[in-house]
């Protein structure tokens, strides 16, 4: 420990000549009070530590491992007959994050920190007193400040009588809360240092469950928190995660369709900046205003929930019939009577319209990107998530503006000629591709299996098949023009599209597909799967062992493990084995993809099969469960009633967390091995990853 602390000093020591050049003085300011005004000899009462903290400044907490190298907040009494020293020092309500730096979890205070302190007055003048110890350090420029004050206590008045109760104290000089868990008080905040919550129905312990909620709305996550030193920093990282945003599936795709919207339009260039706009003012008003009061789950509806999702497949289809010559979608004439005279504000209520579908549409991908941004705003805060959405909205909005503002970015054919037409229907084949993802997402979510991996490859198909052979000239569409001879371009385009249907036909019957693994529905669906192996493969799980919900859900490649998580902790403690739990949804992109690219890798399957429980905890599915399951959540008071909204709450209130994939390596209890993982594609880091879970399993 006193290395650690050494090292502590020794970089607040560098940090501070470095920055500053000169003496600093802690940014804590302390208030001494009791708890009550007055008390009889041989009572107890507490005393109150309260730190005010100046602002981008914080204090570090008294309970966690002292070991891990920030100083630890200490008070040390002055030794006398007056009174005696009762229990450990208790933080109240504490926040939490992981920093890299330590390589473990710390515990601080923003903005005010308390502790109180009970203590047995055995005088009638008390003298209380004695020194603290503290470290602050600043979030804007990582400058760490050691502090040292002295304390007194004054002004409690001791009254004649006898105490009600006898206290068993313990004496101590120096009293930090180092072992959080051997001795529960009657303070409401007493928490263990992990935060870790178990949600259970009619659970009676809320203090400790609104208390991770209040450390999930204060921090936009335990990682992210380290690095956002300023709101500039925060900023900037939104802004990157915009532009990652514009690489998904679900949004990619949809960057050319602008193009036909805004081609050959009256005022195109207006219209294609207040589309850009739109787009910023669409995602921090629903990305804020609508989270605030929906909280996390709003955006889990938008991309689960069928009334939505069946809405895109229906808009998504319609347009790709339009595009391919069905019918032309035009305005009422007397409603695009009312707009021209109007000066075209119905042009421009259109351009905001083609805004918020794609704000909509595009939530099945960006909402894990955006979704602490989401529990932030749920929480209570208001600059820094606005200022994340505006940032990250605008990165999102400017291809599709650019691409708005300049069409001829994309087009090098000469103006006149049918190959406008050509495009709207290369447009309409590949939005009759893309609409079936949301029919999808709807269907597995509700378990309809109506639209299996098998089906949704036959369409697609057939799809780009049709695709192939209108490129050739062989189909032609009610407005195309005779086509002659195949230009050289369209050519290579049609050997492109063969290419690809070529390579979808093996999957009919379970090729893998690994470049659409985020598109497809899951291999479990396949009714008749070649590629199934299960002799020679040894099970997850003992035979006989009842697994809830297996009639359900499958894991991939052959794997077995639990979808309840209750079940999963009990197995793993009966096997003496860490859990592995995958935080997943029907609907998620990149879980999908996580699945074919790195779990099929042997080294990580090996390790899977033989070195955890695997449980896969779907926050999207819309099961109900009997009503003597349901339960009033303590993070946003709502009633869980189905499986997915239950793991989603398990998730956000145990793990501070609500993004999928997320990927927890957990103890029997339930607690964090190691720090969790997201989306990685390498499966070398996947495995090392496994590996540390299973060593500090060992461990431990």
């Amino acid at each position: 420990m006193k290395r650690r602390l050494l090292i502590s000093l020794v970089l607040c020591l560098f940090f501070s000549q470095a920055v500053f050049a000169q003496l600093q003085k802690a940014k804590a300011h302390w208030t001494y009070t009791f708890s009550k005004p007055e008390v009889k000899k041989g009572e107890t009462v507490d005393l109150v530590f309260t730190a005010i903290v100046d602002k981008d400044w914080y204090i570090y907490s008294s309970d966690f491992d002292p070991d891990l190298g920030p100083m630890l907040t200490t008070f040390n009494f002055e030794k006398n007959n007056t009174f005696e020293v009762v229990g450990k020092l208790k933080p109240q309500n504490p926040k939490e994050k992981f920093e890299e730096v330590w390589g473990g979890k710390v515990r601080y205070f923003e903005g005010k920190g308390v502790f109180k302190q009970t203590i047995k007055i055995l005088a009638d003048n008390p003298v209380i007193k004695g020194s603290s110890e503290y470290q602050t350090c600043s979030h804007v420029t990582g400058l760490c400040i050691p502090g040292n004050d002295d304390f007194e206590f004054k002004g409690l008045k001791v009254v004649a009588g006898a105490a009600t109760t006898d206290t068993q104290p313990k004496v101590g000089q120096t009293t930090s809360q180092t072992d959080s868990s051997s001795e529960v008080v009657a303070t409401s905040s007493d928490q263990p240092a992990d935060t870790s919550i178990t949600i259970n129905a009619g659970d009676a312990d809320t203090s400790a469950q609104a208390e991770a909620a209040a450390t999930l709305s204060q921090t936009l996550s335990s990682e992210d928190d380290s690095d956002d030193k300023s709101l500039w920093g925060f900023a900037l990282a939104a802004f990157l995660s915009g532009l990652v945003a514009l690489l998904t599936p679900c949004v990619f795709p949809i960057i050319p369709m602008t193009v036909s919207y805004f081609t050959n339009q009256e005022k195109g260039k207006l219209k294609a900046f207040i589309y850009g706009i739109s787009i910023v003012l669409i995602y921090t008003l629903i990305g804020t205003v609508v989270s605030r009061l929906n909280g996390p789950a709003f955006a889990n509806f938008l991309s689960t929930h069928w009334i939505p999702n069946l809405l895109f497949f229906a808009i998504f289809f319609v347009f790709g019939l339009s595009f391919l010559g069905l019918f032309e979608i035009v305005l009422p004439s007397g409603f695009v009577n009312k707009m021209d005279q109007k000066a075209d504000q119905g042009g421009y209520a259109g351009v905001f319209f083609m805004a918020f579908t794609l704000v909509l549409v595009s939530f099945s991908c960006t909402g894990p990107i955006v979704g602490s941004l989401l529990v932030a705003s749920a929480g209570g805060e208001v600059v820094k998530p606005i200022i994340g959405m505006a940032s990250f909205s605008a990165a999102f909005a400017i291809p599709f503006t650019l691409f708005a503002l300049f069409p001829q970015w994309l087009k090098s054919l000469p103006k006149s000629g049918g190959w406008l037409n050509t495009v709207k229907v290369v447009l309409g084949f590949l939005e009759l591709a893309l609409a079936l993802k949301f029919f999808s997402i709807a269907d597995q979510v509700y378990h309809w299996r109506l639209l299996d991996r098998e089906v949704y490859l036959a369409f697609w198909i057939v799809i780009f098949g049709l695709l192939g052979f209108y490129l050739l000239g062989k189909i032609r569409t009610p407005h195309d023009s005779p086509l002659e001879k195949v230009s050289v371009p369209r050519l290579l385009l049609s050997i492109v599209t063969f290419t690809f249907v070529v390579y979808m036909i093996p999957g009919m019957w379970g090729a893998p597909l690994k470049a659409l693994a985020g598109y497809l529905p899951p291999q479990s669906t396949l009714d008749f799967d070649l590629n199934k192996r299960t002799a020679g493969i040894a099970s997850n799980i003992a035979p006989g062992e009842t697994r809830k919900y297996a009639d359900l859900f499958h894991l991939p490649h052959e794997l077995e493990g639990f979808f309840d998580y209750k079940d999963a902790l009990a197995y793993a403690k009966k096997v003496n084995k860490p859990v592995f739990i995958d935080f997943t949804g029907h609907g998620c992109v990149n879980c999908r993809e996580m699945e074919a690219r790195v779990w099929v890798d042997p080294a990580v399957q090996q390790r899977l099969r033989e070195d955890y429980v695997i449980v896969a905890l779907y926050v999207d599915d819309k099961t109900e469960l009997p009503e003597a399951s349901w339960y009033t959540s303590k993070y946003d008071n709502k009633v869980k009633k189905t499986i997915g909204a239950q793991n989603a709450d398990l998730q956000i209130v145990k793990y501070n967390n609500n993004a999928q994939p997320h990927y927890c390596l957990v103890d029997h209890e339930g607690n964090l091995l190691v720090k969790p993982k997201n989306y990685d594609l390498n499966p070398a880091n996947f495995a090392a990853f496994l590996d540390s879970g299973k060593a500090a399993f060992r461990k431990k």
